[in-house]
């Protein structure tokens, strides 16, 4: 076999490899879950050397480490790079992800807090409307267990009023994955009274709300004196 003939079939061995042999592809297709030690180191190194695959070389470096990630974060850049293959790029590339490891393992689960009320609703998205001169409305996107996942501000209005569009406000919670919601806005005046608008309004909501699966759990409505609840005064 000429070099030309060894070259063209070691081309076609390359092109020819499945997707989910290769590192990336393979987290691509099959999720990080899927990957060895070795496929993510070997991502993070990016590339080998000229006898070795980046993953060949990332099995050395655990191998160095007796195949333990917690003793490969013992290893400071300079055993990292008495690896043949490993420069400084690369050293840094692996200490820096273990690093971020476990600085993951130190912190602390942040708990989302749980709306059980009207109250407690009114106390995550208060800070958000108060002695603001205008109206603006907002929606407070709840998970499952009825945690919060985040408010959204849907619209600024002027003193009398806010545009609130329910193709906005659907999107956003379809976008954030919400199993529910709750309707906020302020009424600058004071009045806590919801007006004919405020009704039609969360009724369309609601009916639309019920349709997608994405229920609406209450309206609040604020304003310096406190709020109303359209689910305890009975409203939705």
């Amino acid at each position: 076999m000429t070099f030309e003939e060894t070259e063209y079939s070691t081309s076609r061995r390359i092109l020819s490899w499945a997707e989910e042999d290769r590192p990336r592809e393979k987290l691509l297709l099959k999720g990080k879950g899927a990957l060895s030690d070795a496929e993510l180191i070997a991502i993070l190194i990016g590339s080998g050397t000229r006898e070795l695959s980046a993953v060949d070389l990332s099995k050395i470096i655990l191998q160095k480490a007796s195949n333990n990630l917690n003793e490969l974060a013992k290893l400071s850049l300079k055993d990292l790079m008495k690896i043949k293959g490993i420069g400084e790029a690369k050293a840094i590339s692996i200490a820096a992800a273990l690093e971020l490891g476990r600085r993951r393992k130190d912190s602390e689960v942040v708990r989302r807090p749980k709306i059980t009320s009207s109250k407690d609703a009114y106390e995550q998205i208060r800070s958000y409307l108060m002695d603001l001169p205008h109206e603006e409305f907002w929606i407070l996107l709840l998970t499952r267990s009825n945690e919060v996942i985040r408010p959204v501000q849907i619209s600024q209005g002027g003193i009398s009023g806010t545009v609130a569009d329910p193709k906005i406000i659907f999107k956003s919670a379809l976008e954030h994955l919400a199993s529910s919601m709750i309707l906020v806005h302020n009424h600058p005046s004071g009045n806590l009274k919801p007006s004919e608008a405020d009704k039609e309004l969360t009724r369309r909501l609601v009916t639309s709300g019920k349709l997608l699966d994405i229920p609406i759990l209450d309206h609040l409505i604020i304003s310096e004196l406190g709020y109303l609840s359209f689910a305890d005064e009975g409203l939705l």
